[in-house]
């Protein structure tokens, strides 16, 4: 019994000594970085002005699976680096194993790209082994959290997210890392189960967001509900003493968000619905919207976050302002979250996804803090996911946010 004992207080400490609360924070270069390329203007002066400041620590500024634009995501060093650029909430998106564990991955199958699982034995316990690239056919492999025990996914060694789709070999597989990322910090990253995760981010001082994630396995998966799963989420944060008002739950299911509202009501005050846009969606056009924001509010729902580009569009100038959503959302009394900065890497040539609806005015890593901007000021956004959290965390520290 005492070897369970202190086997049960082990999966609570995370897995290296972490960065203490009280730590100095950084915001390194890559602020200054962007900001210099802004056009000169109110928004380059006022930002400028803050280069003196001291880094604090702040909740609008919330690490999206830690640091992934240079960090292996939801690792323990991803999340350390958000932590130390001032990110006051930190995510872990939670997934389970075949025995039922909970675990931060962002999905539920996609081991075979954030992992080492198809050059380890487990590969054969892959929902799709690796197969080779083969004329016109790519690489392909599909390997689930749920194919494994929770003891058999602490083995894998977590990497950049990415495959090279032209690859022969399972080696070669493990590639295709985007040029303007890095594999810099990939040795030695360490993974995090959901209980490792909470007692790493109380080590350093921040919130939690950790966000449901909609299994690729058919439920209940071994008698094991969509209630259950998001209730024995909740549990975790109980069993560790968290309180209610430092956890932000996340889901896009909206069925889990409302369980959470009904049946855990302290914790389901801070539920966040995560939601983005569908093909047809237009943010001037309420019929395209699946649920209004008034609807969504009327459920018990008070914190929606929408992608970027659901929350700004451009005016008949040109200029990027926010969206009718963003104004409904607002005239509805939600409070806005929203994903995720820094995602998309360089903005020279639009934006890609997150900025669709404002592409026209996207041409200059500086967008990201012309959006930035809006995002705060016009739309009235209380916290930004980021793969750099430093980017967010200079701006609301500038802006007394």
């Amino acid at each position: 019994m005492k070897r369970l004992a202190l086997g049960a207080a082990l999966a609570l400490l995370p897995l290296v000594a972490p960065a203490q609360a009280d730590e100095p924070l950084t915001y390194g270069v890559r602020p200054f970085f962007l900001i210099d390329k802004l056009p000169d203007g109110a928004l380059k002066e006022k930002l400028l002005s803050c280069t003196g400041q001291t880094p604090s620590r702040t909740t609008f500024s919330i690490g999206h699976r830690g640091a992934p634009l240079q960090f292996p995501e939801h690792t323990v060093q991803s999340n350390l680096a958000a932590a130390r650029q001032g990110a006051g909430i930190l995510e872990c998106d939670v997934a389970f194993t075949a025995d039922k564990e909970l675990v931060c991955r962002h999905a539920q199958n996609d081991l075979h790209t954030t992992t080492n699982i198809v050059v380890t034995d487990l590969a054969d316990k892959c929902t799709k082994p690796f197969t080779p690239a083969s004329g016109d056919t790519p690489a392909a492999a599909e390997c689930r959290t749920s194919d494994l025990t929770l003891a058999e996914f602490e083995t894998l060694a977590p990497k950049m997210d990415a495959a090279d789709k032209t690859a022969t070999t399972a080696e070669a597989y493990l590639g295709g890392v985007p040029t303007w990322r890095t594999t810099l910090f990939a040795d030695g990253a360490e993974l995090l189960t959901h209980k490792q995760s909470i007692a790493l981010f109380k080590s350093l001082g921040a919130k939690f967001t950790p966000e449901l994630k909609d299994p690729a396995e058919a439920m209940p998966f071994d008698g094991f509900s969509m209630d259950d799963y998001a209730q024995k989420m909740i549990d975790e944060y109980k069993e560790a003493g968290i309180p209610a008002a430092d956890v932000f739950p996340q889901s896009f299911n909206i069925d889990v968000v409302k369980y959470w509202v009904e049946h855990e009501p302290e914790f389901g005050e801070q539920a966040v619905f995560l939601v983005e846009p569908g093909d047809d969606w237009k943010h001037d056009d309420q019929s395209t919207w699946v649920d209004t924001p008034a609807e969504i509010a009327s459920m018990g729902i008070k914190y929606l976050a929408p992608s970027i580009n659901m929350l700004v569009a451009l005016d008949d100038d040109g200029a990027i302002v926010a969206s009718d959503y963003a104004t409904a959302a607002r005239e509805a009394g939600l409070k806005l979250i929203s994903w995720s900065l820094e995602r998309s890497g360089p903005l020279a040539s639009g934006g890609g996804w997150y900025y669709n609806s404002v592409t026209d005015a996207i041409d200059t890593d500086s967008d990201y803090y012309a959006v930035l901007d809006v995002l705060a000021q016009d739309v009235g956004v209380v916290g930004v996911f980021s793969d750099w959290p430093a980017t967010v965390t200079y701006y609301a520290n500038c802006f007394g946010l």
